[in-house]
């Protein structure tokens, strides 16, 4: 890309962010309610969307070769014991993906 196209781009990725960081609230006064629509998906998106993921990510695993899915297994094992022993979001998401690559990578080699 020539340096005008770098430019662009730049210039086009930040429009591109600061309309979706702006949009909710040029849409959605502050001093009219919020639809009640709104507050559904607010509430049922995230569920559905870890949902949604963890389809994704064990889509692939085989049950009758390998490993039979037992790291990926004891990882969701350790993501549920971390989220309902500290109910914290990040730290499940992050000591389940740890968990996980460190089975992977020095246990079921």
């Amino acid at each position: 890309m020539t340096i005008t196209e770098q430019i662009i781009t730049i210039v086009l990725c930040i429009l591109g962010t600061m309309a979706t960081r702006f949009l909710p609230f040029l849409v959605f006064r502050s001093n009219k309610p919020t639809p009640a629509y709104i507050e559904y998906l607010g509430k049922a998106l995230p569920a559905a969307i870890f949902g949604m993921l963890v389809v994704y990510c064990l889509k692939n695993v085989s049950l009758t070769g390998g490993t039979h899915g037992l790291p990926e297994l004891i990882a969701i094992g350790a993501t549920i014991f971390l989220h309902l022993y500290k109910r914290q979001m990040l730290l499940s998401i992050a000591g389940g993906t740890v968990c996980y690559m460190l089975l992977v990578q020095f246990l079921f080699v």
